[in-house]
């Protein structure tokens, strides 16, 4: 028990860093910026409880927030990510028993985590990036910046995917 918690912590800190450091400088034709710290969301066990997977996006995206200056944007879009992750994944999985799994290409299957990377990296830009706007009068610049956005992200996602194995 203890050992999750550290390894959660060391991830915890690793992807701020990345994010705060290196990620937030990254703007690829001014459109797309990986937002690589939902990462430790996505990949939390399936049995954690909503409010402490709720309790981790929060802390994530507050720090993130404390650092890129962004006021609570960043805590606001995680934490409707967690609200919402357990919904995705029960929809793209196909386990039948209660056991307690981490959310990954070999305990999932490719193309259902694919599937749910993407949906859960899909609804979390697009609401980091409604907030950072708060506006939809330029639409299809809105759209591009979560499509694009997205695409970098869920490509950084599987390349840390891949590097893990």
């Amino acid at each position: 028990m203890i050992i999750t918690y550290l390894r959660r912590i060391e991830w915890f800190v690793a992807l701020v860093l990345i994010q705060v450091l290196v990620l937030n400088n990254v703007h690829i034709a001014g459109y797309a910026t990986p937002f690589i710290y939902i990462y430790m969301i996505l990949k939390m066990s399936s049995g954690t409880s909503r409010s402490e997977l709720i309790l981790w996006a929060f802390s994530i995206g507050l720090l993130v927030d404390i650092f890129s200056d962004t006021p609570g944007m960043n805590a606001a879009a995680a934490t409707f990510i967690a609200f919402i992750r357990p919904v995705f994944l029960r929809l793209f999985t196909q386990r039948d028993s209660t056991d307690e799994f981490i959310p990954a290409i070999k305990t999932i299957g490719a193309s259902s985590f694919i599937k749910y990377v993407v949906v859960c990296v899909l609804f979390h830009h697009a609401a980091l990036l409604m907030i950072e706007s708060f506006s939809l009068l330029d639409l299809n610049v809105l759209l591009i910046k979560i499509g694009a956005s997205s695409l970098l992200t869920v490509l950084c996602i599987m390349g840390i995917e891949g590097f893990k194995k």
